[in-house]
C-alpha cells in the first residue's frame, strides 16, 4: 500500500458521522437593511433633539401667556406639549428597539426582523416630523384672526387625543406656574415673640406743664367770680 505522504497527495480523513457541521453565525453589519436601520436610528435622535428644543419654548409661551394673564393660550401651550412629550416616549421605546436590532441582528433573522424594525422607525420618524415645527409653537401666541383659528382647531385635536389622567397633569402643571409667578411672600416665624414697647411710668414734664396752667387758671376764675359776686351782695343788702 503507498504511503499518501510520498506520491504528493494529502492524507483524507474518515468523516465523524456522529458530529454535526458547524455553520458560523454571521453578523450581517455591512447589509443594506442593516444600513437603514443605522440611518433611521440617528435621524430619530436628532428628531428627538430638535423635538426637547420644540417642549422649552412651549413651556416658555405658557409661562409667557400667564404672565399676560393669558390662561386659555397658556393651557393651550401646555397641552401641546404633554401631547409631544408621549410622542418623545413612544419614539424612544421605538429607538430602542432599532438599537437593539443593530447592535444583536444576524443574517438569518435579518428578513424579519429589519422590516419589522424599517416599519417602526418610519412611524416614529412621521411623529416626530409632525412635530419639532417651532413656527406652529408660535402661532399659539398669535392674536390675528387666522391665529385664533388655527389655536381652536389645535384644541379641539387635543382634547380627543389626551387621556383624563394627561389632561388633569397638565392643570398640575398649569397651577406651578401660576405659582412660580406669583410674588414672594417673606415667611413671619409664628413661635417668635412680638416686643411691645413699654408703658410710661412717670408724666413728661409738657404734660405736667400743662396741668399746672390749667390749675392756675382755675384758681384765677374761682377768685374773680367771688370779687364779682361781693358787691351784688352788699348792693342787695342796702
Amino acid at each position: 500500500m503507498a504511503d499518501s505522504r510520498q506520491d504528493g497527495r494529502r492524507p483524507t480523513r474518515t468523516p465523524d458521522h456522529g458530529a454535526r457541521p458547524r455553520h458560523p453565525r454571521v453578523r450581517c453589519t455591512s447589509s443594506p437593511a442593516h444600513t437603514s436601520l443605522k440611518l433611521q436610528r440617528d435621524k430619530l435622535k436628532q428628531y428627538q433633539r430638535r423635538l426637547q428644543a420644540v417642549l422649552d419654548r412651549e413651556r416658555e409661551i405658557a409661562k409667557a401667556a400667564l404672565a399676560k394673564g393669558d390662561k386659555r393660550r397658556a393651557l393651550l401651550a401646555l397641552r401641546q406639549r404633554k401631547y409631544q412629550e408621549q410622542t418623545l416616549l413612544r419614539t424612544d421605546q421605538q429607538l430602542a428597539t432599532l438599537q437593539e436590532l443593530v447592535a444583536s441582528i444576524e443574517f438569518t433573522q435579518i428578513q424579519a426582523a429589519v422590516v419589522h424594525g424599517l416599519e417602526q422607525g418610519s412611524a416614529a420618524l412621521k411623529a416626530l416630523q409632525a412635530e419639532v415645527s417651532l413656527e406652529r409653537v408660535e402661532r399659539i401666541m398669535d392674536e390675528s384672526r387666522e391665529g385664533v383659528a388655527y389655536q381652536r382647531e389645535i384644541d379641539e385635536a387635543l382634547a380627543s387625543h389626551m387621556s383624563p389622567e394627561e389632561e388633569e397633569e397638565v392643570l398640575r402643571e398649569l397651577d406651578a406656574l401660576q405659582r412660580e409667578q406669583m410674588p414672594a411672600i417673606p415667611d413671619v416665624p409664628a413661635d417668635e415673640p412680638v416686643h411691645l414697647p413699654d408703658a410710661p411710668t412717670k408724666i413728661p414734664a409738657e404734660a405736667e406743664g400743662e396741668m399746672d396752667g390749667e390749675g392756675v387758671g382755675e384758681g384765677e376764675g374761682r377768685v374773680a367770680q367771688k370779687a364779682a359776686e361781693k358787691p351784688e351782695r352788699v348792693m342787695l343788702a342796702a
